[in-house]
């Protein structure tokens, strides 16, 4: 690849023409660009990690077939905590542009969410919610008042930090992580470290940015465990009784043993 091309790249992606002949042509370490640069960089980071930090554990499920380990809970507040911006942008009529990516998301984890009442057996209770789900986010974003979408939508880190807490504390009483994605975990802890870093560079030391500290920290700890409990295994149901002890009873070798045992046995 050319200077050109480079050129090119960084200018359209990631800085002004201005800040690329600061940097490379002057070689002079601008203040200002470096903080473009590195917030440029975060934002594409937390765009991708909304894009991908669902699908490894979507996909992981069905290929287990089993969602043993992922709370119910914790994956309902993370559903409620992706449905308040979509119902905020709805309310304040923003185009589906604006917000597809948060949609998406939300797709995403009502999947999650339908498949872990599906593989406990409980289908029916999962189509149910996700079509009162569906029902309640478009009266919501087509019919409340702004100030209700707003509070929703300033509850949502909350919802995350309660999500992340419940998935945590189920890890440590299970003892392992079960079918909880690691590539999801990471890619969430990332992009919380980065909401984490912008919310400081735009705040300061506000309750936001705390609560976004917090978020990170419960995502780390999410990470320590995932890497803690690799080696352990997840219980799955298995037969360990021996094989002499599962034949059924009208099998035709078994009866021919009972006939057999039965005539040692001592006649009165």
């Amino acid at each position: 690849m050319d200077t050109s091309s480079v050129r090119h790249f960084l200018v359209s992606f990631l800085m002004p023409k201005k800040c690329y002949e600061e940097i490379f042509v002057h070689l002079h370490m601008h203040v200002p660009c470096l903080k473009f640069i590195l917030n440029k960089i975060l934002g594409l980071w937390i765009l991708l990690e909304t894009f991908l930090a669902q699908p490894p554990q979507l996909l992981k499920i069905l290929w287990r077939r089993s969602a043993a380990g992922i709370s119910l809970t914790s994956a309902l507040l993370q559903l409620y905590a992706f449905s308040c911006p979509v119902v905020y942008a709805m309310a304040h009529n923003f185009p589906l542009s604006a917000y597809s990516e948060r949609l998406l998301t939300l797709a995403q984890t009502a999947a999650i969410v339908f498949l872990i009442l599906h593989y406990r057996e409980d289908t029916l209770r999962g189509a149910l919610f996700l079509s009162a789900h569906g029902g309640v986010i478009f009266l919501l974003g087509s019919y409340a008042a702004p100030a209700v979408a707003s509070a929703m939508q300033a509850s949502s880190v909350a919802a995350v930090i309660g999500s992340k807490a419940l998935q945590a504390r189920k890890n440590h009483h299970n003892g392992h992580t079960g079918q909880l994605s690691t590539l999801s975990v990471l890619l969430s802890c990332a992009g919380s470290l980065g909401v984490t870093v912008m919310s400081l560079q735009e705040t300061g030391g506000s309750f936001t940015t705390l609560s976004h500290m917090l978020s990170a920290c419960l995502s780390c700890v999410l990470v320590a465990q995932v890497l803690c409990y690799s080696s352990a295994e997840t219980p799955r149901k298995r037969n360990t009784s021996r094989w002499w002890r599962t034949v059924p009873n009208n099998n035709v070798m078994r009866r021919f043993f009972l006939q057999f045992k039965k005539g040692f046995e001592p006649k009165l």
